[in-house]
């Protein structure tokens, strides 16, 4: 059971971060037809595509892709079905209305982990790599996608003998969001 519980996390993990990762690379402009843009399509198109034909035409204009959004929240709550389906089956829980009210916030939940620690790790590699790599192409990316977050810390945050420490004012404020929310 616990195995079990164990994939279907890492998978919706991997699927609600890409739907995600989408909506956020269209809302900074990047295109999606170069990496990582090509890979997270490939992932989300399954549910995207099909969405786009059901919702509004606004939802998927301009800089908020609304209908990747969608596809995570939907992830989200399939997500929270599912554990839920397994933990009746292995009889963990019984059956009653209590536990399907719950799903939405359990999918709310994997939602903000998945965002949290999506930005962690995003963080940390663009740390790791400005140290160690800085002209490496994927700078670019994770400096394009990290702007939004990491400014407005770099304006409130001097330098400190030269080294900018807004990544990990950053990747702090993730784990003790994480910590405090979930």
């Amino acid at each position: 059971m616990q195995a079990l519980l164990m994939i279907l996390e890492t998978v919706a993990f991997f699927l609600i971060g890409a739907a995600l990762l989408r909506a956020w690379l269209v809302w900074v402009g990047l295109s999606l037809a170069v990496q990582p843009g090509r890979f997270v399509v490939a992932l989300t198109d399954w549910l995207v595509n099909p969405l786009r034909r059901v919702l509004p035409a606004s939802m998927g204009r301009g800089r908020l892709d609304g209908v990747s959004l969608m596809a995570a929240v939907v992830l989200a709550l399939a997500y929270a079905g599912l554990w839920y389906a397994a933990l009746l089956q292995a009889g963990v829980i019984t059956g009653g209305a209590g536990w399907v009210l719950s799903i939405p916030v359990l999918a709310a939940r994997m939602l903000l982990k998945v965002l949290l620690q999506g930005i962690f790790y995003l963080v940390l590699g663009y740390a790791v790599l400005s140290w160690v790599q800085p002209q490496n192409g994927v700078m670019y990316t994770l400096a394009r996608l990290l702007e939004p977050l990491l400014g407005p810390i770099r304006r409130g945050l001097p330098l400190l003998g030269g080294v900018d420490l807004s990544p990990v004012v950053l990747m702090v404020a993730t784990q003790v969001l994480q910590m405090l929310l979930l």
